[in-house]
């Protein structure tokens, strides 16, 4: 099976530094330096799509752009990128958003896909209006999954559930493929919704063994109804043509981490109710010493960042033997990201990809020819 990857779209703002926010945690400053423009963004998403990445993954929250309307603005300038997009079921109703995901397939040609967010922040929620604690938040996830899933296969809905009531619903034209569910979550109550209905099961970038675990756990829970959902990772990466220049630009993030801003970060995501982020938070510990956690696995990310933590840092060599570390796990999924994304996405796209091609771990998406790394001679 070829491996599948997605990038990134810095809706939050993109730079030379790393832009924090997420988790209910405000974007930095950093985010200034490139603002998230439909221009800027649109360059990012047609590099993605030269290079051979399959979709490219939209956060969700009030740090960030809305999802839905960015990407349907970018959309327009590319032709075959697909859209992971994230939202919040609790924000809209299942109709309304099974009707919004039909609408962007037919509109897109096909390119959606959903990244279900239930929102681990509950002051965050509020300020939307929503004020269900998370084990509630997630069982009306179950619910809204439900509705839409079975809107999309034609059927008209009645649902009297605990959080959510339709009546005679049904959509004018289900959309055609039907979109993917991306779903993650590392609490109980998360992997009891996942295992019911996620296509792909997402977990942030721990360390192979704990991903294992994830992984294991879930694939259980699933089986137990029948299900078998594929796996992805979500994952920075800084890949360079030595490990010397990569854990020198590693280096240089950090440099730029101001004492300040890591404290305030830190103290803000201490009060998360997000069980992922908690097991991010434990990678690090709020200091900067030991942060590679397994070889080429730097939890830096983390100390100014919500949500995911953790890069892949090495030569093209090295990020490629972690790769095929995490699909022998059952990993075939990778969501990616750098800064600035645009020229990450070329270091990884033509120093990480035609590696992988030549080993057939992956194939262009395009069918475009897959080349082979450049060999540079040594000059002695």
């Amino acid at each position: 099976m070829s491996l599948t990857f997605h990038w990134f779209l810095p809706t939050n703002g993109d730079s030379r530094h790393v832009v924090g926010g997420g988790h209910g945690t405000p974007a930095t400053a950093s985010g200034r330096d490139r603002p998230p423009t439909v221009g800027y963004l649109s360059q990012i998403a047609r590099a993605a799509e030269d290079l051979g990445f399959l979709g490219a993954l939209t956060p969700t929250g009030a740090w960030c752009e809305d999802a839905w309307l960015t990407t349907a603005m970018v959309s327009r300038h590319t032709e075959r990128l697909k859209f992971l997009v994230a939202f919040r079921p609790g924000f809209v109703s299942p109709t309304l958003a099974a009707q919004m995901a039909s609408t962007f397939q037919r509109q897109s040609g096909g390119r959606l896909l959903l990244n279900v967010v239930t929102g681990g922040e509950s002051h965050e929620q509020r300020a939307y209006g929503d004020f269900l604690d998370k084990d509630e938040r997630y069982r009306r996830t179950g619910e809204f999954l439900q509705v839409v899933r079975e809107l999309w296969q034609g059927g008209t809905v009645d649902l009297h559930g605990r959080h959510l009531r339709v009546e005679d619903a049904r959509l004018a034209r289900v959309p055609d493929p039907v979109p993917e569910v991306y779903f993650g979550g590392s609490s109980p109550i998360a992997g009891e919704i996942a295992a019911r209905h996620a296509d792909v099961y997402l977990t942030w970038g721990e360390p192979p063994a704990q991903v294992a675990e994830k992984i294991a756990r879930i694939r259980k829970l699933a089986a137990a109804r029948g299900r078998a959902p594929r796996f992805g990772i979500r994952l920075h990466v800084i890949t360079r043509d030595t490990a010397e220049q990569a854990w020198a630009e590693a280096a240089r993030l950090l440099d730029g981490f101001d004492p300040q801003t890591v404290r305030s970060v830190q103290a803000g995501l201490a009060l998360s109710e997000s069980e992922g982020q908690r097991r991010m938070l434990a990678l690090h510990g709020g200091g900067r010493d030991g942060l590679e956690i397994h070889p080429n696995l730097w939890a830096g990310i983390g100390l100014v960042r919500g949500g995911a933590g953790t890069a892949l840092v090495g030569s093209h060599d090295e990020v490629v033997e972690r790769i095929r570390e995490y699909h022998a796990l059952g990993i075939d999924e990778f969501v990616l990201s750098g800064y600035p994304h645009l020229e990450e996405a070329y270091w990884f796209g033509e120093g990480v990809l035609p590696r992988l091609a030549a080993q057939g771990l992956w194939h262009h998406p395009a069918g475009a020819p897959d080349t082979a790394p450049a060999q540079v001679p040594f000059a002695g």
